[in-house]
C-alpha cells in the first residue's frame, strides 16, 4: 500500500454582527428567543416580497475580505442557489456564485506545541469570500422535526480555502487564527456556542509526491474546534481503511454527517455539483460597485492583525501563550494595555489581567465583558500603588468585583480593607509587637535576619492583614537596628 497524505479544504460559514439580518429589518441577534418570532415576510420567503441588502453586513465582510487579503472585486452580483429542504422556506437560498465579493487571499498560521510555543509557521489560500443569507434551524425528536425560522435571512460569509491543509490539527490551528482575525476587524463575533461559525470539511486520500487530487468527502455542518478536528481525525481514518480494502481511493465525491454523541461520521449522500442548485442571478438584486479609493481607506483603516498584535506583546516580556491569550482577545488586551500604562510593568500587569481577572471570569462564567472594565481595573491599580491596599487583599476584591459588579472603592470602603498607612499607629503597632516576641527579637541580635518575619507575621495577625507591610518592615527595622 502507498504512503497516504491527506488533502484537506474549508468552507467556514461566519455570522456578521448586524443588528438587522441581510435582507430585511428582522433582528439578527435570534438567540434565545422564542421560535418563530424575529421573522417576517421577507425571511420566511413569502411571495411578493422584495430583499433590501444590509449595507453593514456589505461593509463587514469587506473588511473581512481585505483582513485575509483578498482582491475585492470591482462588482458583486448575487444569485439564487436552489434546493428544497424545510429549513429554506423560499426553496432558495441568496448567495453568491460567479461574481463572489472576493477572491484570492492569504491567511498565516502557527502550529502551537504542548508547550505553548510555536512550533511552525503555516499559511493557507482562500479561493473566495462570498455573502449569503442563512437557512432556519431544525429540531429533531423522534420521528418529528421542528422549524425555528429565526435564523432564517442572517447575514453570513463563506470563506472557502484551498486544499492546502494536510491535518485535524492544521485545520483546526488555521480556523482558530480566521475566527480571532474576524473578531478583530470587527466582522463577527464568532461565538461558537451560538452557532455563530460553522464548518463543512472536505478531505480525500494522495498518494504522497503526487499532485493529482482523488474524490472527497464532504462532512457537513461542524460547530466547534472539537467536532471539526475528531471528525477530520475519524474520516481520515475511514478513508485509509477504505483505500486498503479497496485498493484505491474514492470512486466518487460523498456527503457526510458528523454524530457528535457518537464521535463517528455516516454517508448521507453523493456530493452535489453546482448544476444540482440551478444557481441563475437573483433577479431582485442589482449588482453591488465598490470604489477602488474607498477601498484602500477600508484596507488602511483596520486594525493590526492578531498575529501581529501577539509579536508586539511578545517583545514586551510575555510568555507565547499570553501573548496569544491577549492577541486573541481585543475587550481583554484593552484592559491590559491601560493597566500596562499605568505599571509600566508587562510581567506584573499579566499576573494582574490574565492570572487574576481572566481566573476569576473564568470560574464565574463570565465573558471579559461582563466583568470589570479598563477604567474599574486602573482603580483598582490606584488602590494598590497608594497603598491603600495590598497586593494579595487587592487579589480578594478583584474577586468580588467579578462577583458583584462593584468598583475597588466601594468594596474596600463596605468591607473596611483599607490598609492602616498611618506612621504613628504602624509604630505603636511595632513596639507591641517587639514587646510581644522576646525571642525573636534576641534571635535578631544573634545575627538571624529572617527573625523579622515572625515579628511582621504578629502585627499582619493582629490587624487582620490591613497593616501596610512595607511600612512595617522599614519601622521595625529601624527599631530593631537601634535598639
Amino acid at each position: 500500500m502507498p504512503e497516504l497524505e491527506a488533502v484537506i479544504g474549508l468552507e467556514v460559514h461566519a455570522q456578521m454582527n448586524t443588528k438587522t439580518k441581510m435582507f430585511c429589518g428582522c433582528d439578527n441577534d435570534a438567540f434565545g428567543k422564542t421560535p418563530n418570532t424575529t421573522v417576517c415576510p421577507i425571511c420566511m420567503g413569502f411571495p411578493g416580497t422584495l430583499p433590501v441588502p444590509n449595507k453593514e453586513a456589505i461593509a463587514k465582510a469587506v473588511r473581512a475580505s481585505l483582513a485575509i487579503g483578498c482582491a475585492v472585486a470591482s462588482e458583486c452580483h448575487f444569485d439564487r442557489k436552489h434546493y428544497f429542504y424545510p429549513d429554506l422556506p423560499a426553496g432558495f437560498q441568496i448567495s453568491q456564485y460567479d461574481f463572489p465579493l472576493a477572491k484570492g487571499g492569504n491567511v498565516h498560521y502557527d502550529i502551537i506545541d504542548a508547550s505553548g510555543n510555536t512550533s511552525e509557521e503555516r499559511s493557507c489560500r482562500i479561493t473566495r469570500l462570498h455573502m449569503e443569507n442563512d437557512a432556519g434551524k431544525l429540531s429533531h425528536y423522534g420521528n418529528s422535526t421542528l422549524c425555528d425560522y429565526n435564523r432564517a435571512g442572517t447575514p453570513l460569509m463563506e470563506i472557502v480555502t484551498e486544499p492546502d491543509l494536510t491535518s485535524a490539527q492544521d485545520a483546526v490551528a488555521f480556523a482558530q487564527e480566521l475566527r480571532r482575525i474576524l473578531i478583530s476587524v470587527g466582522a463577527s463575533d464568532a461565538d461558537m456556542f451560538k452557532g455563530m461559525m460553522r464548518f463543512d470539511a472536505s478531505i480525500s486520500l494522495k498518494e504522497k509526491g503526487t499532485k493529482k487530487l482523488n474524490p472527497r468527502s464532504e462532512i457537513k455542518n461542524l460547530n466547534s474546534f472539537k467536532a471539526l478536528e475528531k471528525a477530520l481525525q475519524f474520516e481520515e481514518k475511514r478513508l485509509r481503511d477504505l483505500w486498503k480494502k479497496d485498493n484505491g481511493p474514492l470512486k466518487n465525491d460523498i456527503t457526510v454527517g458528523w454524530l457528535d454523541d457518537e464521535e463517528k461520521t455516516h454517508v448521507l449522500r453523493d456530493k452535489e455539483t453546482a448544476g444540482d442548485y440551478r444557481y441563475f442571478p437573483e433577479p431582485d438584486l442589482p449588482p453591488l460597485e465598490f470604489d477602488t479609493k474607498e477601498l484602500e481607506k477600508v484596507r488602511t483603516g483596520l486594525p493590526p492583525l492578531p498575529r501581529e498584535e501577539k509579536k508586539k506583546l511578545s517583545s514586551l516580556g510575555l510568555t507565547e501563550a499570553e501573548a496569544q491569550q491577549l492577541s486573541a482577545d481585543a475587550d481583554l488586551r484593552q484592559i491590559f494595555e491601560a493597566v500596562l500604562a499605568k505599571l509600566k510593568d508587562a510581567k506584573r500587569t499579566s499576573g494582574i489581567v490574565i492570572t487574576q481577572l481572566q481566573g476569576f471570569l473564568n470560574a464565574a462564567g463570565k465573558t471579559v465583558r461582563q466583568g470589570p472594565g479598563a477604567q474599574a481595573m486602573l482603580d483598582l491599580v490606584e488602590a494598590i500603588e497608594n497603598g491603600k491596599i495590598s497586593g494579595s487583599k487587592g487579589k480578594d476584591v478583584l474577586e468580588k468585583m467579578v462577583e458583584t459588579g462593584k468598583s475597588a472603592p466601594e468594596i474596600i470602603a463596605e468591607e473596611g480593607l483599607e490598609q492602616i498607612s498611618d506612621e504613628s499607629a504602624l509604630e505603636t503597632l511595632v513596639e507591641k509587637a517587639i514587646a510581644a516576641n522576646p525571642k525573636a527579637v534576641e534571635s535578631f541580635k544573634k545575627g538571624k535576619a529572617q527573625a523579622l518575619g515572625a515579628i511582621v507575621g504578629w502585627i499582619m495577625k493582629e490587624t487582620k492583614g490591613q497593616a501596610n507591610p512595607e511600612k512595617v518592615n522599614g519601622i521595625l527595622l529601624n527599631k530593631m537596628k537601634a535598639n
